[in-house]
């Protein structure tokens, strides 16, 4: 009898059925929310196109099917912010966050919810985790809207300058690519104070918030001169991450300098250069024409939109941690090593294997979607689908041109690749299956050949 009530238990309970329900549920409310007349300048939205609209913003993609500046009303334009708000920083997060401040006792699930969004070892001290991404998550977006509010001084006033400001700040802390200009960043892209302030909330909505939570504790022990420890996580995803963004800022110039960039100066052609590689990587803003880049040049884009950002971070991708396990895998291999070995650290069998199955279903989820879409909108050009497909599923935001000329077909299935890039085709993979194997029992083995 105890037996049952345990099965029923395992079950019932699933961390990952309940983080993908919360991300579902937060979707259909915002699709409602934007259906409603206050939310359009027209009074009204179709329902594929609020569903979409609604999955763009918890998703922290940025594609958009309707022009956010000139379609939505003010109060449209907040509901959007509220839901990349929430979907950036999670469901749980918001909800545990809640309970926090009335007081009340956190769950053990919710314990484990937190556990597997953020942090390994959050249910030891989840309360502080939450308190921090908190406070980190306002500071960093409250100090970015102040910085890009005095830097368009003269160019809007008021009420509508503070909120252009705090509205682009959240959405590139978050990495949700939504923008209130029509051409995203394209007026700004010589302008050396809006790159660098978009740039660096993008960098670190997409750092994760361990990583900042243990950038502060390195801080403090400079300042204290107390000995420094960096987690072999932090390590591994800066490292990553700078490599990322500085080969290919000056491969994308090389390739582009005298193709896309040839009518701009050396200052823009360096900014636009950084900034487009930054914000591939998950933000989805732009500041060049993408249709006039060259195919060497969207394909370095796609590379970067399938690695994404880091784990536990506002942005999309397989994430740099899993292209660094892959790779130290495959440098084992070459010399011969039975362990993988990270910064003299050794790697657990565990942590390759869920590397190798996120990269596997990644690109069995992508070539899915997109063989799909080649069905549902045959006019499309072949690298504008896989841009599209690598786009969603790496919650980007950036598009060739073909978003808005979807067909309501094409839109199912760009908006399950948004969700399935939200939540990880992995936590995903977990939702849909066994709580628990059933039996223990092994076959014989007999080996087949490969490659």
């Amino acid at each position: 009898m105890r037996g049952n009530k345990t099965l029923g238990a395992e079950r019932k309970f699933q961390p990952a059925q309940i983080l993908a329900s919360g991300f579902l549920a937060a979707i259909l409310m915002g699709t409602v929310m934007l259906m409603l007349p206050f939310s359009t300048q027209a009074g009204q939205m179709k329902f594929s196109d609020a569903l979409f609209t609604s999955t763009s913003a918890v998703c922290v993609t940025g594609l958009i099917v309707q022009d956010t500046s000139a379609f939505f009303t003010t109060a449209g334009k907040i509901i959007i912010l509220i839901l990349f708000q929430l979907g950036g920083l999670g469901i749980m997060t918001f909800s545990t966050l809640i309970l926090l401040v009335a007081r009340k006792r956190i769950s053990f699930k919710d314990r484990i919810l937190i556990q597997e969004g953020y942090h390994p070892s959050a249910s030891h001290n989840v309360k502080a985790l939450i308190r921090n991404i908190f406070i980190y998550t306002v500071s960093i977006e409250l100090a970015g809207t102040m910085a890009l509010f005095f830097s368009w001084r003269g160019e809007f006033y008021g009420p509508q300058s503070f909120f252009q400001s705090f509205f682009h700040s959240v959405s590139a802390f978050c990495n949700a690519g939504f923008s209130l200009f029509q051409n995203s960043f394209i007026a700004y892209r010589g302008d050396f104070w809006i790159n660098a302030i978009l740039t660096v909330l993008i960098v670190l909505g997409g750092l994760g918030f361990l990583v900042l939570q243990e950038a502060r504790h390195i801080l403090v022990s400079l300042f204290k001169r107390r000995p420094i420890h960096v987690s072999l996580h932090t390590k591994l995803v800066v490292v990553i991450t700078v490599i990322l963004l500085v080969v290919s800022a000056l491969l994308f110039m090389i390739l582009e300098w005298n193709r896309s960039l040839g009518g701009f100066d050396a200052d823009e052609k360096i900014l636009a250069s950084f900034f487009q590689v930054v914000t591939a990587r998950t933000a989805g803003f732009n500041t060049m024409n993408l249709n006039a880049l060259g195919f060497a040049a969207i394909f370095l884009l796609i590379s970067l939109m399938f690695v994404g950002a880091s784990p536990g971070s506002t942005g999309g991708g397989v994430k740099t941690s899993t292209i660094g396990v892959v790779t130290a895998f495959l440098k084992s291999k070459i010399q011969a090593r039975d362990s993988v070995n990270i910064f003299y650290r050794t790697l657990p069998t565990e942590v390759i294997t869920k590397a190798f199955t996120l990269v596997t279903l990644s690109i069995g989820v992508i070539f899915t979607a997109s063989f799909l879409l080649f069905i549902t909108q045959p006019g499309a050009l072949m690298h504008e689908v896989f841009f599209e497909v690598f786009s969603a599923f790496g919650t980007v935001g950036l598009s060739l041109g073909i978003t808005s000329e979807l067909t309501v077909a094409s839109k199912i299935i760009v908006i399950i690749t948004m969700f399935i890039g939200r939540i990880g085709p992995l936590m995903l993979l977990y939702a849909l299956s066994r709580a628990k194997a059933y039996g223990r029992f092994e076959y014989g083995e007999e080996t087949v050949m490969i490659g």
